[in-house]
């Protein structure tokens, strides 16, 4: 038993600090998509709309392209499917805070913020049921790509920047398509909120994560240094 504990405590000790970082940031960016998808924000000055989750996702996309390239396809894989358990765990939390009664002082003194807060969490169910099907989906395409992209050597700087890119872009459509579906059909119509939200992630994909992906790149190596 000894020498299986020390074997663990050799194995935490021998995680790189930029990995042990990246999954942290990870890990929490994948509850806040969920919670920043309820709202659509505008996209001036356009009439086009994004869901607000957008901004959180990107750095889905960025920490696992970055954990592909410096620690390889299969731990980037193994990020994805972990990052199920502090989403299932917001969401089970989510609906018990909900099912609990509010305090006395709040019912007197905060209904406005306690109806706000309802409603908003509450309406919420097809967004967390339709996040983890897009983010799974569009997350393992992007790691995939990002992977396959790369071939056989490093390209550099440049190559980097590329994959980062195209994978990207094409993964965030696919997640676009699947979210906005899955969470907003039926509500409204959904064209102009699908149309901005994959021109935005295109848009976005194409323009900040090659520069998003080379400084977490960038980073990662720095903390590693540190270590």
């Amino acid at each position: 038993m000894t020498e299986i504990g020390n074997s663990k405590a050799l194995a935490a000790a021998a995680t790189p600090r930029g990995l042990f970082v990246f999954m942290l940031l990870y890990g929490g960016m994948t509850v806040l998509a969920g919670v920043l998808a309820f709202k659509q924000v505008q996209l001036p000055p356009t009439d086009l709309a994004v869901e607000a989750g957008i901004f959180a996702f990107l750095i889905l996309v960025v920490i696992s392209s970055t954990v592909s390239q410096l620690y390889g396809e299969a731990i980037a894989k193994r990020i994805v499917w972990w990052g199920f358990v502090p989403l299932g765990i917001s969401a089970v939390l989510m609906q018990l805070v909900l099912a609990l009664p509010p305090s006395t002082e709040m019912v007197q003194f905060r209904p406005d913020d306690l109806a706000a807060f309802e409603q908003v969490h509450r309406a919420t169910w097809r967004v967390w049921l339709a996040g983890p099907a897009a983010y799974l989906t569009s997350l393992l395409l992007n790691v995939w790509l990002f992977s396959k992209l790369r071939g056989s050597g490093d390209s550099g700087t440049l190559g980097l920047m590329v994959r980062g890119a195209i994978a990207s872009a094409l993964s965030q459509a696919v997640d676009s398509v699947i979210f906005i579906t899955l969470a907003f059909y039926g509500e409204f119509d959904i064209t102009n909120l699908m149309i901005g939200q994959i021109l935005a992630k295109v848009a976005l994909s194409l323009v900040l994560v090659p520069f998003l992906i080379t400084g977490g790149v960038a980073l990662a190596r720095w903390l590693d240094s540190r270590s």
